[in-house]
């Protein structure tokens, strides 16, 4: 059985109690600005976890859909990047490693020298990972590291000589605002080595009614997964808020090309936060902003390669072009 890298115990971010007062922190930070805001992060505790896995699957939201069509249409190409030498396979934030598992599968078939190394903050993920794999995957070299993703390739490159190609699927990228994705590819590409690969996930822009469904679905279940924050708030920082007095909202910005998700206070009301010290007030229609989704143009993907040392080696897309997966390679 694959042994987990535990580096994240090693560090006092991972402490439960270093966690809680994080949380709490930048919770009041969010809390006290004109405009109220929780960092998305803080939506996967396990419940949140297992309602993003729930929305994943569902028919309205069409990403994981399109990123499966497109490493299952191109595993092959991806597989012939890579000789006979030894590489390592890092994905960040595997979730439940259903996408990788294309690509181990396919790179197993190739007989392809390789680890799969998944690197995630959540143990849970891992471990779920690893009895998996156990359970279907013969063969497979698999090395989890726990570990936030930054720490875990700054260990794997004191490590390891190998070349990596790293995933970073999904639509995560999103999630940041535009200096913030600068800043994390950047970072990105100062943690590799040269001749590296990387391969990012980006949702492309398109019609604004399919984006509204993929936010805003059928079964409310991003509703629940939104109102889930409140419910972990309360759990963990001792809060009373009232999650029949907040609704979820999910609106497009054109200007700004992104599905922007809110908790918006139902009536005028008073929410106490004990591990804050604080009680907060909010007007009725107040906001909360939870979340960014930034939807790109193709010419801004590439863009974003340029200005963080990667050169694009292809952009992989899905049949209606819904989505890309971005191959960067690091500049020589």
């Amino acid at each position: 059985m694959a042994r987990v890298i535990d580096i994240a115990s090693e560090h006092a971010f991972d402490s439960r109690d270093t966690e809680k007062s994080e949380f709490a922190e930048e919770l009041l930070d969010g809390f006290t600005r004109p405009r109220k805001m929780i960092k998305s992060k803080y939506f996967y505790d396990e419940q949140g976890s297992e309602l993003f896995n729930q929305i994943t699957r569902h028919p309205d939201y069409y990403l994981t859909r399109c990123e499966i069509e497109i490493l299952s249409t191109y595993k092959k190409q991806m597989a012939e990047l890579f000789d006979s030498s030894p590489f390592n396979l890092v994905e960040l934030g595997p979730g439940e490693g259903i996408k990788a598992e294309i690509l181990t599968d396919e790179f197993l078939k190739a007989k392809l020298n390789f680890t799969y190394i998944p690197v995630d903050i959540s143990m849970p993920y891992l471990k779920s990972i690893v009895r998996e794999s156990n359970l279907r995957t013969r063969g497979l070299e698999l090395m989890p590291i726990h570990a936030d993703f930054f720490r875990g390739l700054e260990w794997l490159r004191s490590h390891s000589s190998r070349r990596s190609l790293v995933l970073f699927l999904g639509s995560s990228i999103g999630n940041f605002d535009p200096a913030e994705t600068l800043e994390f590819l950047r970072h990105l590409s100062a943690s590799l080595k040269r001749d590296d690969y990387v391969l990012l996930g980006f949702d492309l822009r398109k019609d604004i009614d399919i984006l509204m469904r993929a936010y805003n679905d059928s079964d409310g279940i991003t509703r629940d997964f939104n109102l889930n924050l409140l419910r972990r708030i309360n759990h963990e920082l001792g809060a009373d808020f009232d999650l029949g007095k907040f609704r979820h909202y999910a609106t497009y910005n054109v200007y700004s090309g992104a599905m922007e998700s809110y908790l918006v206070s139902l009536e005028e009301q008073t929410v106490s936060i004990e591990a804050t010290g604080h009680s907060f007030v909010f007007d009725a229609i107040e906001p909360i902003h939870v979340e960014y989704s930034h939807k790109y143009l193709l010419s801004q993907v590439n863009e974003l390669a340029q200005q963080s040392g990667f050169e694009v080696v292809r952009n992989f897309m899905d049949s209606r072009k819904f989505f890309v997966d971005a191959l960067w390679r690091m500049k020589t």
